[in-house]
């Protein structure tokens, strides 16, 4: 694994890098090359998704790199449509064959989809992929307490992370004090906003200015500080580089609350908020 990259011991053993590259919408032939591109740089968590579309293009990146497959960590997760038992091994299995993959480091749930309350059942597919060598180690996404909870009670296994979405507009203080009390690992999908308004916004450039930094680059540190895994995506190797390159600084006290003051109440992108958010 880069060495330049702190690790983070998972609750189950696994060790994964403290920060990833994020996969959704790198697509074919070029998202390879963007994958590979990143994988060369020094990322070593690649993440993706069933309903990404690209669990094969992730495959050709990690055939077409030069990185041994056990430095890797590659995560990708279960889509909403196929929480039913059956139907979820028959999909993890799917997820490996796109991907010409013997095994996943990683599996989430990717939403809870509680109105249709099967995921339960999904993650004891999960647990028992796990028993069978699929993957390594099992997680959810934008999981609220109580599903989680839910899980704990019904089969006595508790995730190893849980991706929520997470950046200074939606810091999810209360959840992440939750996942600590867990030993469950954050990680931050979004961690830059999907590039919106936050990197524009003018009090963190003027954190980033006294670090001469970019305003990226402060984002990323803060979620590293927080104790969040942040998955931020580009296909620009000079971005890629950038976005990795945050272990050479860090905020103090202050500017960590100034960040955290950013924060809103309606701060999710696109409003999706698990209790009700349906995932096809």
């Amino acid at each position: 694994m880069s060495k330049s990259i702190p690790e983070i011991t998972l609750n189950d053993g696994l060790t994964v890098p403290a920060i990833g590259f994020g996969t959704y919408k790198l697509n074919g032939n070029e998202g390879a090359n963007g994958i590979t591109s990143a994988i060369d740089v020094g990322y070593r968590l690649i993440d993706t998704a069933y309903n990404y579309e690209n669990e094969g293009t992730v495959g050709e990146a990690v055939r077409r790199s030069s990185t041994p497959r056990e430095e890797l960590r590659i995560t990708s997760k279960l889509p909403g449509r196929y929480h039913t038992y059956d139907k979820a091994v028959t999909t993890i299995q799917e997820s490996l064959y796109r991907a010409n993959l013997d095994y996943y480091d990683l599996y989430l749930i990717h939403w809870p989809n509680a109105k249709q309350d099967h995921y339960v059942e999904a993650w004891q597919a999960l647990i028992d992929a796990k028993k069978w060598g699929f993957i390594r180690s099992i997680g959810v996404c934008n999981f609220l307490p109580e599903h989680i909870e839910h899980l704990e009670k019904e089969t006595g296994v508790l995730p190893s992370i849980n991706q929520i979405e997470l950046h200074p507009f939606f810091n999810q203080e209360e959840q992440r004090k939750f996942h600590e009390e867990k030993n469950i690992a954050t990680e931050s999908w979004s961690p830059l906003a999907r590039a919106s308004e936050v990197l524009r916004n003018d009090t963190i450039q003027q954190i980033a200015n006294n670090h001469n930094k970019t305003i990226s680059q402060v984002i990323l540190r803060w979620h590293y500080q927080i104790g969040a895994i942040s998955i931020p995506k580009s296909a620009s190797p000079k971005r890629q580089l950038e976005n990795i390159s945050i272990f050479d600084f860090s905020l103090d006290e202050t500017e960590m609350k100034i960040i955290a003051e950013l924060t809103r109440p309606d701060g999710r992108i696109n409003d999706q908020d698990p209790a009700t958010y349906e995932e096809f």
